[in-house]
Protein backbone atom coordinates (compact mmCIF):
# COMPACT_ATOMS: atom_id res chain seq x y z
CA UNK A 1 0.00 0.00 0.00
CA UNK A 2 2.75 2.50 0.66
CA UNK A 3 4.51 1.60 -2.46
CA UNK A 4 0.66 2.61 -4.61
CA UNK A 5 0.55 5.48 -2.59
CA UNK A 6 3.71 6.51 -3.49
CA UNK A 7 3.31 5.84 -7.27
CA UNK A 8 0.28 7.65 -7.34
CA UNK A 9 1.23 10.46 -4.28
CA UNK A 10 -1.37 9.45 -1.97
CA UNK A 11 -0.04 10.48 1.49
CA UNK A 12 -3.21 8.46 3.28
CA UNK A 13 -3.96 4.80 3.08
CA UNK A 14 -6.76 2.65 4.60
CA UNK A 15 -7.23 -0.91 5.33
CA UNK A 16 -11.04 -1.91 6.10
CA UNK A 17 -11.42 -5.28 7.44
CA UNK A 18 -15.16 -7.20 8.26
CA UNK A 19 -16.26 -7.03 11.85
CA UNK A 20 -16.27 -10.75 11.74
CA UNK A 21 -12.36 -11.17 11.88
CA UNK A 22 -11.25 -9.32 15.01
CA UNK A 23 -8.44 -11.49 15.42
CA UNK A 24 -6.71 -10.08 12.53
CA UNK A 25 -7.07 -6.62 14.18
CA UNK A 26 -3.57 -6.68 16.88
CA UNK A 27 -1.66 -8.15 14.11
CA UNK A 28 -2.30 -5.28 11.53
CA UNK A 29 -2.00 -2.87 14.40
CA UNK A 30 1.51 -4.27 15.75
CA UNK A 31 2.35 -4.73 12.01
CA UNK A 32 1.75 -0.92 11.56
CA UNK A 33 3.36 0.68 14.82
CA UNK A 34 6.90 -2.05 13.44
CA UNK A 35 6.36 0.21 10.30
CA UNK A 36 6.47 3.63 11.90
CA UNK A 37 8.90 2.47 14.14
CA UNK A 38 11.41 1.21 11.37
CA UNK A 39 10.45 5.10 10.14
CA UNK A 40 8.64 3.47 6.63
CA UNK A 41 5.42 5.24 7.82
CA UNK A 42 4.58 9.22 8.76
CA UNK A 43 6.15 12.03 7.86
CA UNK A 44 9.21 12.16 5.44
CA UNK A 45 9.60 8.85 4.79
CA UNK A 46 13.40 8.02 4.93
CA UNK A 47 14.21 11.40 3.96
CA UNK A 48 12.16 11.23 0.87
CA UNK A 49 10.12 13.90 1.54
CA UNK A 50 6.85 11.62 0.99
CA UNK A 51 4.46 11.33 3.82
CA UNK A 52 2.20 8.58 4.34
CA UNK A 53 0.13 6.75 7.24
CA UNK A 54 -2.40 3.83 6.83
CA UNK A 55 -5.27 3.71 9.46
CA UNK A 56 -7.34 0.81 9.93
CA UNK A 57 -11.14 0.91 9.84
CA UNK A 58 -13.41 -1.74 11.13
CA UNK A 59 -16.74 -2.75 9.26
CA UNK A 60 -20.21 -3.88 11.39
CA UNK A 61 -20.15 -7.02 9.73
CA UNK A 62 -21.81 -6.14 5.94
CA UNK A 63 -21.56 -7.73 3.18
CA UNK A 64 -22.53 -5.13 0.88
CA UNK A 65 -19.24 -3.30 2.22
CA UNK A 66 -17.58 -5.12 0.05
CA UNK A 67 -18.60 -2.95 -2.68
CA UNK A 68 -15.68 -0.40 -3.37
CA UNK A 69 -18.08 2.82 -3.10
CA UNK A 70 -20.62 1.24 0.19
CA UNK A 71 -16.82 0.68 1.58
CA UNK A 72 -16.20 3.85 1.10
CA UNK A 73 -19.35 5.46 2.50
CA UNK A 74 -18.53 3.05 5.69
CA UNK A 75 -15.27 4.10 6.25
CA UNK A 76 -16.74 7.78 6.45
CA UNK A 77 -19.08 6.50 8.84
CA UNK A 78 -21.98 6.34 7.31
CA UNK A 79 -24.18 3.32 6.44
CA UNK A 80 -22.75 1.38 4.00
CA UNK A 81 -24.52 1.52 0.64
CA UNK A 82 -23.41 1.73 -2.83
CA UNK A 83 -23.14 5.09 -4.67
CA UNK A 84 -24.59 5.83 -8.05
CA UNK A 85 -21.67 5.83 -10.48
CA UNK A 86 -20.46 7.40 -12.24
CA UNK A 87 -19.21 9.44 -10.84
CA UNK A 88 -16.32 7.15 -10.41
CA UNK A 89 -13.67 6.30 -7.15
CA UNK A 90 -10.57 7.57 -9.56
CA UNK A 91 -12.05 11.02 -9.42
CA UNK A 92 -14.60 10.88 -6.44
CA UNK A 93 -13.43 8.36 -4.39
CA UNK A 94 -12.93 9.01 -0.25
CA UNK A 95 -14.36 11.67 1.04
CA UNK A 96 -14.78 12.95 -2.33
CA UNK A 97 -11.14 12.44 -3.23
CA UNK A 98 -9.16 10.56 -5.95
CA UNK A 99 -9.07 7.08 -4.68
CA UNK A 100 -7.56 3.57 -5.51
CA UNK A 101 -9.06 0.57 -4.13
CA UNK A 102 -7.65 -2.73 -4.35
CA UNK A 103 -7.99 -5.73 -2.20
CA UNK A 104 -4.78 -7.06 -0.12
CA UNK A 105 -4.17 -10.24 -2.25
CA UNK A 106 -3.55 -7.54 -5.11
CA UNK A 107 -1.39 -4.92 -3.24
CA UNK A 108 0.70 -7.72 -1.92
CA UNK A 109 2.13 -8.88 -5.21
CA UNK A 110 3.33 -5.34 -5.64
CA UNK A 111 6.95 -5.68 -3.88
CA UNK A 112 7.49 -9.33 -5.33
CA UNK A 113 7.71 -8.07 -8.74
CA UNK A 114 9.24 -4.88 -7.91
CA UNK A 115 11.82 -6.82 -6.03
CA UNK A 116 12.17 -9.37 -8.63
CA UNK A 117 10.90 -7.59 -11.76
CA UNK A 118 8.51 -8.18 -13.96
CA UNK A 119 9.68 -11.05 -16.54
CA UNK A 120 11.02 -13.47 -13.05
CA UNK A 121 6.91 -13.13 -12.18
CA UNK A 122 5.61 -13.48 -15.37
CA UNK A 123 7.62 -16.98 -15.05
CA UNK A 124 4.88 -18.16 -12.45
CA UNK A 125 1.33 -19.07 -13.68
CA UNK A 126 0.35 -18.72 -17.65
CA UNK A 127 1.16 -15.55 -20.43
CA UNK A 128 -2.44 -14.67 -19.67
CA UNK A 129 -2.73 -15.28 -16.26
CA UNK A 130 0.99 -14.57 -14.16
CA UNK A 131 1.08 -14.95 -10.95
CA UNK A 132 -0.31 -16.58 -8.33
CA UNK A 133 -3.66 -16.92 -6.96
CA UNK A 134 -4.96 -17.47 -3.18
CA UNK A 135 -8.21 -20.33 -3.18
CA UNK A 136 -9.87 -20.53 -0.40
CA UNK A 137 -10.93 -24.62 -0.52
CA UNK A 138 -13.73 -25.84 1.33
CA UNK A 139 -16.23 -27.84 2.38
CA UNK A 140 -16.51 -32.05 1.70
CA UNK A 141 -12.78 -32.48 1.34
CA UNK A 142 -10.07 -33.27 4.29
CA UNK A 143 -7.86 -30.58 4.05
CA UNK A 144 -9.92 -27.44 3.85
CA UNK A 145 -7.77 -24.12 3.59
CA UNK A 146 -6.07 -21.83 1.84
CA UNK A 147 -4.01 -22.69 -0.83
CA UNK A 148 -1.28 -20.27 -2.99
CA UNK A 149 -1.03 -22.00 -5.96
CA UNK A 150 0.23 -20.42 -9.78
CA UNK A 151 -2.21 -19.91 -12.64
CA UNK A 152 -2.53 -22.86 -14.48
CA UNK A 153 -2.73 -25.62 -11.88
CA UNK A 154 -6.28 -27.75 -12.80
CA UNK A 155 -9.18 -27.98 -10.95
CA UNK A 156 -8.08 -31.24 -10.28
CA UNK A 157 -5.08 -30.74 -8.90
CA UNK A 158 -6.17 -28.10 -6.54
CA UNK A 159 -8.71 -30.60 -5.36
CA UNK A 160 -6.20 -33.57 -5.03
CA UNK A 161 -3.87 -30.71 -2.68
CA UNK A 162 -6.75 -30.40 -0.42
CA UNK A 163 -6.61 -34.72 -0.17
CA UNK A 164 -9.80 -34.87 -2.87
CA UNK A 165 -13.30 -35.42 -1.72
CA UNK A 166 -13.72 -36.73 1.60
CA UNK A 167 -14.72 -40.46 2.61
CA UNK A 168 -14.60 -41.56 -0.68
CA UNK A 169 -17.32 -39.77 -1.60
CA UNK A 170 -18.02 -38.87 -5.39
CA UNK A 171 -17.35 -35.21 -6.73
CA UNK A 172 -21.46 -33.77 -7.04
CA UNK A 173 -20.47 -30.08 -7.78
CA UNK A 174 -18.10 -27.48 -6.79
CA UNK A 175 -19.20 -23.66 -6.21
CA UNK A 176 -16.86 -21.33 -8.03
CA UNK A 177 -16.47 -17.55 -6.75
CA UNK A 178 -18.69 -18.04 -3.99
CA UNK A 179 -22.07 -17.48 -3.11
CA UNK A 180 -22.05 -15.00 -5.81
CA UNK A 181 -20.36 -17.40 -8.08
CA UNK A 182 -21.17 -20.21 -10.31
CA UNK A 183 -21.31 -24.41 -9.93
CA UNK A 184 -19.00 -26.52 -11.99
CA UNK A 185 -19.17 -30.45 -11.92
CA UNK A 186 -16.77 -33.61 -12.57
CA UNK A 187 -16.60 -32.20 -16.22
CA UNK A 188 -14.34 -29.23 -15.17
CA UNK A 189 -11.93 -31.16 -13.16
CA UNK A 190 -9.80 -30.47 -15.94
CA UNK A 191 -10.09 -27.07 -16.25
CA UNK A 192 -7.19 -24.81 -15.79
CA UNK A 193 -7.46 -22.07 -13.16
CA UNK A 194 -6.77 -18.78 -15.15
CA UNK A 195 -8.73 -16.06 -15.77
CA UNK A 196 -9.04 -16.96 -19.37
CA UNK A 197 -9.42 -20.87 -18.66
CA UNK A 198 -12.50 -20.36 -16.25
CA UNK A 199 -14.46 -17.63 -18.45
CA UNK A 200 -14.27 -19.76 -21.56
CA UNK A 201 -16.07 -22.64 -19.04
CA UNK A 202 -18.69 -19.82 -18.26
CA UNK A 203 -17.48 -20.20 -14.19
CA UNK A 204 -15.93 -16.73 -12.37
CA UNK A 205 -12.57 -16.74 -10.84
CA UNK A 206 -14.30 -14.44 -8.34
CA UNK A 207 -12.76 -13.99 -5.10
CA UNK A 208 -10.98 -17.90 -5.18
CA UNK A 209 -13.73 -20.07 -3.12
CA UNK A 210 -14.02 -23.77 -4.42
CA UNK A 211 -16.39 -24.86 -2.21
CA UNK A 212 -16.71 -28.60 -3.10
CA UNK A 213 -20.31 -30.57 -2.35
CA UNK A 214 -20.37 -34.84 -2.44
CA UNK A 215 -23.09 -36.59 -3.97
CA UNK A 216 -24.59 -36.93 -0.37
CA UNK A 217 -25.77 -33.03 -0.56
CA UNK A 218 -28.62 -31.82 -1.17
CA UNK A 219 -28.33 -28.91 -3.75
CA UNK A 220 -31.68 -27.49 -3.16
CA UNK A 221 -30.97 -26.55 0.38
CA UNK A 222 -27.79 -25.07 -1.05
CA UNK A 223 -29.18 -22.62 -2.53
CA UNK A 224 -32.17 -22.35 -0.43
CA UNK A 225 -29.21 -21.15 2.03
CA UNK A 226 -27.75 -18.92 -0.83
CA UNK A 227 -31.09 -17.76 -1.14
CA UNK A 228 -31.12 -16.02 2.52
CA UNK A 229 -27.71 -14.92 2.77
CA UNK A 230 -28.52 -12.55 -0.38
CA UNK A 231 -31.81 -11.46 0.65
CA UNK A 232 -30.32 -11.23 4.65
CA UNK A 233 -27.20 -8.97 2.89
CA UNK A 234 -28.82 -6.95 0.40
CA UNK A 235 -28.66 -3.21 1.44
CA UNK A 236 -32.11 -2.43 0.17
CA UNK A 237 -31.36 1.04 -1.79
CA UNK A 238 -32.34 -0.25 -5.17
CA UNK A 239 -35.61 -2.12 -5.75
CA UNK A 240 -34.66 -4.36 -8.28
CA UNK A 241 -31.82 -6.31 -5.69
CA UNK A 242 -34.60 -4.89 -2.57
CA UNK A 243 -37.57 -7.01 -3.50
CA UNK A 244 -35.46 -9.42 -6.24
CA UNK A 245 -33.95 -11.49 -3.37
CA UNK A 246 -36.57 -11.61 -1.36
CA UNK A 247 -38.60 -13.46 -3.73
CA UNK A 248 -35.73 -15.61 -4.68
CA UNK A 249 -35.60 -16.68 -1.16
CA UNK A 250 -39.38 -17.30 -1.09
CA UNK A 251 -39.40 -19.50 -4.27
CA UNK A 252 -36.09 -21.34 -3.27
CA UNK A 253 -37.50 -21.99 0.73
CA UNK A 254 -40.42 -23.31 -1.42
CA UNK A 255 -38.59 -25.44 -3.34
CA UNK A 256 -36.39 -26.78 -0.64
CA UNK A 257 -38.94 -26.79 1.86
CA UNK A 258 -42.70 -28.29 0.32
CA UNK A 259 -42.01 -29.00 -3.41
CA UNK A 260 -41.69 -26.93 -7.13
CA UNK A 261 -45.27 -24.65 -8.09
CA UNK A 262 -45.83 -24.42 -11.51
CA UNK A 263 -43.50 -22.55 -13.58
CA UNK A 264 -40.96 -21.72 -10.29
CA UNK A 265 -38.51 -22.13 -12.53
CA UNK A 266 -39.50 -19.20 -14.95
CA UNK A 267 -40.23 -17.22 -11.73
CA UNK A 268 -36.38 -17.65 -11.02
CA UNK A 269 -35.28 -17.30 -14.15
CA UNK A 270 -37.73 -13.88 -14.50
CA UNK A 271 -36.27 -12.50 -10.99
CA UNK A 272 -32.77 -13.62 -11.57
CA UNK A 273 -32.16 -11.72 -15.17
CA UNK A 274 -33.86 -8.92 -13.87
CA UNK A 275 -31.82 -8.64 -10.62
CA UNK A 276 -28.43 -9.46 -13.17
CA UNK A 277 -29.82 -6.42 -15.55
CA UNK A 278 -31.03 -3.77 -13.26
CA UNK A 279 -29.53 -3.90 -9.64
CA UNK A 280 -27.08 -0.85 -8.69
CA UNK A 281 -24.10 -2.78 -7.69
CA UNK A 282 -22.32 -5.91 -8.05
CA UNK A 283 -24.27 -7.54 -5.20
CA UNK A 284 -27.62 -7.75 -6.47
CA UNK A 285 -26.17 -8.20 -10.26
CA UNK A 286 -24.34 -11.55 -8.85
CA UNK A 287 -27.41 -12.71 -6.28
CA UNK A 288 -28.92 -15.33 -8.63
CA UNK A 289 -25.93 -16.52 -10.04
CA UNK A 290 -25.41 -19.55 -8.43
CA UNK A 291 -29.13 -20.25 -8.61
CA UNK A 292 -29.13 -19.67 -12.78
CA UNK A 293 -25.72 -21.75 -13.01
CA UNK A 294 -27.66 -24.21 -11.04
CA UNK A 295 -31.44 -23.92 -13.42
CA UNK A 296 -28.64 -24.85 -16.55
CA UNK A 297 -26.70 -27.86 -14.78
CA UNK A 298 -30.01 -29.30 -13.21
CA UNK A 299 -33.27 -28.03 -14.30
CA UNK A 300 -35.02 -31.23 -12.63
CA UNK A 301 -34.22 -29.46 -9.18
CA UNK A 302 -37.53 -27.40 -10.21
CA UNK A 303 -39.05 -29.26 -11.73
CA UNK A 304 -42.56 -30.61 -11.36
CA UNK A 305 -43.23 -34.36 -11.69
CA UNK A 306 -44.74 -33.95 -15.41
CA UNK A 307 -41.31 -32.78 -16.71
CA UNK A 308 -40.07 -28.84 -17.57
CA UNK A 309 -42.60 -26.01 -17.46
CA UNK A 310 -43.60 -25.36 -20.81
CA UNK A 311 -41.92 -22.20 -21.19
CA UNK A 312 -38.41 -23.37 -19.73
CA UNK A 313 -35.60 -22.16 -21.97
CA UNK A 314 -31.95 -21.33 -21.78
CA UNK A 315 -30.49 -18.40 -21.98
Amino acid sequence: MLIAGYAIGANKGYIYIRAEYPYILPVLENALNEAREAGLLGENILGSGFSFDIEIRVGAGAYICGEETALFESIEGKRGFPRVKPPFPTTHGLFGKPTVINNVETLCNVPLIIAQGSAEYRKIGTEKSPGSKLFCVSGDVPKPGLYEVPFGVTLRELLDMAGGVANNKKLQSVLFGGAAGAFATSEHLDVKMTFEDLRAAGLPLGSGVVMVFDETRDMRDVLKRLGHFFAHESCGKCYPCQMGTQRQMEILDRVANTGTLPDDLIRLQDVGWTMTDASLCGLGQTAASAVLSAIQLWPELFMESDGLPSQFEKR
